[in-house]
């Protein structure tokens, strides 16, 4: 998680709200790592989350990462959640817990539901107070 939170540094002081995600394989080693996005690219779907997926699955030549694991910055919102759950990931490991956007502990509580096709093993709270202090300081300086 600490390499998640430098790059979620990184990606907050080049303006993007700062949440990176990593995926690891099964001997911890990291294949693909990605920041928020969304204005750099101009897409709403350029969620960290969303990147490191589809870059795991490039590197990787895989459709499903079962033997993968993801670690975020912030709770995965809804459209992330997804993804995990269609790439199969095994873990998801998360730090800052998000009660108005997650979809993974609040809101849609997604792996809990009955149509989810995959629910990963899931760790939250892991570096929870420096992941939610990044993002406070940086939305208090937007104000």
């Amino acid at each position: 998680m600490a390499y998640a939170l430098k790059l979620a540094k990184s990606a907050g002081q080049a303006g993007e709200v700062p949440v990176a995600a990593i995926i690891t394989d099964a001997n911890g080693q990291i294949i693909a790592e990605a920041a928020n996005a969304m204005h750099q690219l101009s897409c709403a779907t350029a969620h960290a989350e969303m990147r490191v997926i589809e870059q795991a699955m490039q590197k990787t030549g895989l459709a499903r990462l079962p033997a993968f694991d993801i670690w975020v910055t912030l709770e995965p919102c809804a459209m992330c959640a997804g993804a995990i759950s269609h790439a199969r990931l095994r873990r998801l490991y998360f730090g800052a817990y998000d009660p108005k956007g997650g979809a993974v502990e609040h809101g849609p509580c997604l792996f809990s539901q009955k149509t989810t096709h995959h629910q990963p093993e899931i760790i939250g709270g892991i570096q929870q107070t420096a992941c939610a202090d990044l993002l406070k300081q940086f939305f208090a300086e937007k104000r």
